[in-house]
């Protein structure tokens, strides 16, 4: 009898530490895809750093792919829309997730019901960048030249409905003169209409002009920023050369469709949490200017509730439009 009494107490203790253990955690029996919804930018720069290191740690085959158009919002539509197993992820910034709610008079889905904050990843402020044979070194001669020649000054962006376009919006509208947006997509073809001198301006993130900047074939007049760049210290910011209230962050993060359960989510945030503080990673990014924000789920969404907002003020001051 005792001994059966000790059988069963042992087998109620082991009932209990198994209600007690973690539950296993998720992985993917399938490759996972990436969406990047622009294309030749630091997003996907950013994706595909993520992706070489997230397949060791899930084990399974991670994909980028490039979804481009109507300012991010294909991309992000199309993960919304997808199932929430998990095996689709998107890289989401400023435009399609902050900036295009406001922006757009009929949007296919809802930032903050349809998709499913992982982190914030990383954030930067931006350059004012020039062609060279812009007779131009300063905020105030930049501004002057815009006044002084109407019409003639065009600029850049990587997308409609990015913080590049609406950068320049908010610039334009501080320093009351006019240009005409052409939007790209992506920073690529962007920066190669800027180089060749097609247009002459745009709002660009660092890891996107640097190394046209130290070919000379690209120039820096202002930061985006509270604070100067540390590699580049004799580039003053807007809020210095007379807007002090001009502050705009470029940011990238993950997510996933809504409806990922939780678990799912918790493991994707746990793997790029990790990827982004991998010393080659960080030095990687941090070459780029951006800073590594690697956040949790919730304060991303907390972040993406405050910035669509802001955004909105800015995009209904200026009377920005979709184009």
């Amino acid at each position: 009898m005792k001994n059966f009494i000790r059988a069963l107490a042992a087998a109620a203790l082991g009932l209990a530490l198994a209600g007690t253990a973690p539950a296993q955690e998720w992985s993917p029996t399938k490759p996972v895809r990436i969406i990047v919804p622009i294309t030749g930018s630091t997003n996907d720069v950013l994706a595909r750093i993520v992706a070489a290191k997230l397949q060791d740690l899930i084990g399974q085959p991670v994909i980028v792919e490039n979804r481009p158009g109507a300012g991010g919002n294909i991309g992000a539509d199309y993960v919304a829309k997808s199932p929430p197993d998990g095996l689709t992820l998107l890289v989401g910034y400023n435009g399609p997730i902050a900036i295009n709610a406001t922006l757009f008079d009929k949007m296919p889905y809802d930032p903050v019901k349809d998709l499913a904050p992982i982190t914030l990843a990383v954030s930067t402020p931006q350059y004012l960048t020039v062609n060279p044979d812009l007779p131009v070194k300063s905020v105030k001669e930049f501004v002057a030249w815009a006044k002084a020649n109407p019409g003639k000054l065009s600029y850049a962006s990587v997308a409609a409905g990015s913080a590049s376009h609406l950068t320049m919006e908010m610039f334009k509208s501080a320093a009351q003169f006019d240009a005409t947006h052409v939007p790209y997509r992506g920073a690529g073809p962007a920066i190669t209409d800027l180089v060749a001198g097609n247009v002459q301006a745009a709002f660009l993130v660092p890891g996107n002009v640097q190394q046209f900047v130290k070919e000379g074939r690209l120039r820096l007049v202002a930061s985006s920023g509270q604070k100067r760049f540390a590699s580049t210290p004799n580039v003053p910011t807007l809020a210095e050369s007379g807007y002090p209230d001009f502050v705009a962050t470029s940011w990238i993060g993950f997510l996933a469709p809504a409806g990922t359960p939780k678990n799912i989510i918790d493991r994707y945030n746990k793997e790029i949490v990790k990827i982004l503080h991998m010393p080659d990673v960080r030095e990687k990014l941090e070459a780029m200017e951006f800073e590594v924000v690697a956040g949790t789920p919730a304060q991303f969404a907390g972040w993406i509730r405050a910035e669509i907002p802001r955004w909105g003020k800015v995009i209904k001051a200026t009377g920005a439009k979709a184009d």
